[in-house]
């Protein structure tokens, strides 16, 4: 699936999607951004509520095909700005970590 269907499908809200055609292989959860770098793999869709500029360089290392910010966390403009430049697909839930990750799966493994 790639992440426009998913956005489309889900109904999160995209803030950045400059690889809309960007297949997800799976889904990382997580907020430390160290075990993210080690632990993400290529094409997860990554869950997090980190808002900084950091979370852009973490998932271009990561090789993430999205992030899904969980909580209503959202970013600011340079933040989405740099996203854009990088090619980092980013998707915006009010819900929480958990029932965007339930929610996620629902939808991945129809």
């Amino acid at each position: 699936m790639t992440v426009m269907q998913f956005a489309n499908e889900s109904g999160f809200s995209s803030l950045c999607m400059p690889a809309p055609d960007r297949e997800i292989g799976g889904v990382y959860i997580g907020d430390l951004l160290s075990w993210v770098m080690g632990r993400a793999e290529p094409d997860d869709l990554w869950i997090t509520i980190m808002s900084n500029i950091n979370v852009i360089a973490v998932a271009t290392l990561a090789d993430t095909s999205a992030i899904l910010l969980a909580e209503g966390v959202t970013l600011d403009e340079e933040v989405l700005n740099t996203a854009m430049a990088k090619g980092v697909n980013i998707l915006s839930t009010k819900l929480t970590a958990y029932e965007a990750a339930k929610k996620t799966a629902d939808i991945i493994n129809e």
